[in-house]
């Protein structure tokens, strides 16, 4: 007769105690919708990519419907130095930035998905007018960017991807547009995921980014504020640059449009979308609808990643 050691005893007690605790969540949130923008380290780094393909099929099979949003310029630019490419993003015909989205890096990560089931589906903001472009973006000093520049979103069509999702499938979007006048564009990921959550009523929007959440003394605090209420950050919002803009803009958007909540979290760290669905911790930044709460800018806004949430959250 073989009997189990305590080793084995303390690892098993550790998972069945894992679980239990992530069994509120799973409840509250099981037919929920979650959108979660892709980008970073999660979409260049390939032991970071296949954690994040395990997390997004466990959400699929936990009874959540997650919708995967990517195409930044990390993987664009990670594809491009493959090919021995070292000139500038905007700089690349945009047939080859769309090859690079959608028949590479898109590919690579639904091929991940499929390997846990039957589950991804690609496709991008072409496919069905899912997302018309909208207009073109411009540097910090107001001149226009090259053919590869990031357009802002238009119009968003969520038919098909609310299609794939009722069918048990998990969508995963391109940032890649026409414009109104047939003109193939990159669309902001940020803008993209916002507006497909916005348009699918998701519970909850996840940007991932190389970074632990927005920063208390930008561009490089060490302390990261841990909550904000769409107030706050509406008033914060000037004062941020160019690299925090987007995706706090898309936070703000999302939640305007009746998105439940918003996180701004680490891609860098292993599994940390599990963390942030069933372990109810305050990694990276939290946007909340609002008026009132700790001044963003104040003391009381500076949290060590991984404190507890209030599971009302």
């Amino acid at each position: 007769m073989a009997v189990a050691d305590d080793g084995v005893r303390r690892a098993t007690a550790a998972k069945a105690h894992a679980l239990i605790e992530a069994l509120p969540w799973l409840q509250r949130l099981h037919g929920s919708t979650i959108v979660i923008r892709a980008g970073g380290s999660t979409m260049t780094d390939e032991t970071l990519k296949r954690a994040f393909a395990q997390d997004v099929a466990f959400l699929r099979c936990a009874g959540l419907g997650p919708v995967v949003v990517h195409g930044d310029e990390s993987e664009v630019k990670a594809h491009l130095t493959g090919l021995g490419r070292d000139s500038g993003l905007t700089a690349e015909p945009m047939d080859l930035v769309r090859m690079v989205i959608t028949g590479r890096a898109q590919r690579e990560l639904v091929g991940l998905l499929n390997r846990h089931g039957p589950f991804a589906i690609g496709l991008t903001g072409e496919d069905a007018h899912t997302i018309t472009a909208g207009a073109r973006r411009a540097t910090a000093d107001g001149e226009p960017l090259g053919p590869g520049a990031v357009h802002d979103v238009g119009e968003v069509n969520a038919d098909v991807v609310q299609a794939l999702l009722d069918n048990g499938r998990i969508p995963v979007v391109s940032s890649i547009a026409r414009s109104t006048n047939g003109d193939i564009c990159r669309v902001s990921p940020d803008a993209a995921a916002a507006a497909l959550a916005a348009a699918l009523r998701a519970e909850r929007l996840v940007l991932l980014s190389d970074t632990e959440g927005l920063p208390t003394n930008r561009p490089h605090g060490r302390s990261v504020i841990g909550l904000l209420t769409t107030a706050e950050l509406e008033h914060l919002l000037p004062e941020l640059g160019n690299t925090w803009r987007p995706p706090m803009e898309a936070c703000l958007r999302a939640l305007r449009s009746g998105v439940g909540r918003a996180r701004v979290l680490d891609g860098r760290v292993p599994h940390v979308l599990l963390h942030e669905v069933f372990a109810g911790e305050a990694l990276g930044t939290t946007v909340r609808p609002g008026t009132t709460g700790s001044d963003p800018r104040g003391p009381g806004t500076k949290q060590h990643p991984g404190a507890p949430l209030d599971h009302s959250m």
